[in-house]
């Protein structure tokens, strides 16, 4: 058999740091210490488990002229709801309770500010007996009751 030097040790293959070891804070200490050149830069918003990008459309959106608004209810409907509340002699809670929605939502729609909701419009018709909605605004509501 032969003789073995047990002192000395051969490394058939020695595995390469991790990515994650070359990052750690001892090897950029130990790279310090040898002279090596360290570099380090840090990402902007870095560390954060978001995805989503909140400055995607911000050029689209500086860039956009028209003006975007939302359709409130006309001036005629709102006095058709205020004429035909007078006209039962109900108060805007009273149309509130009766159409179960809140004092705001009448005083909105009365005031022209709220947007059309066609089934609030649909249940003051039903309780003020005049139409609010089509081409023949105004009129009393047909059919039997």
């Amino acid at each position: 058999m032969a003789t073995a030097d047990w002192d000395e040790v051969t490394y058939i293959r020695k595995k390469q740091p991790k990515a994650s070891q070359l990052r750690s804070q001892q090897a950029i200490n130990s790279a310090q210490r040898q002279g090596l050149s360290v570099e380090t830069t840090k990402k902007y918003d870095g560390g954060h488990n978001r995805q989503l990008k909140g400055d995607k459309n911000t050029a689209k959106l500086d860039r956009e002229t028209e003006e975007l608004h939302h359709d409130t209810v006309g001036m005629d409907v709102s006095k058709l709801i205020q004429y035909g509340r007078n006209q039962k002699k109900l108060s805007q809670k009273d149309l509130a309770t009766k159409i179960n929605e809140k004092t705001q939502i009448v005083t909105e729609y009365e005031n022209g500010k709220a947007i059309p909701n066609q089934q609030v419009l649909a249940k003051m018709e039903r309780i003020l007996g005049i139409k609010l909605r089509g081409k023949d605004k105004g009129q009393p509501m047909g059919g039997p009751k």
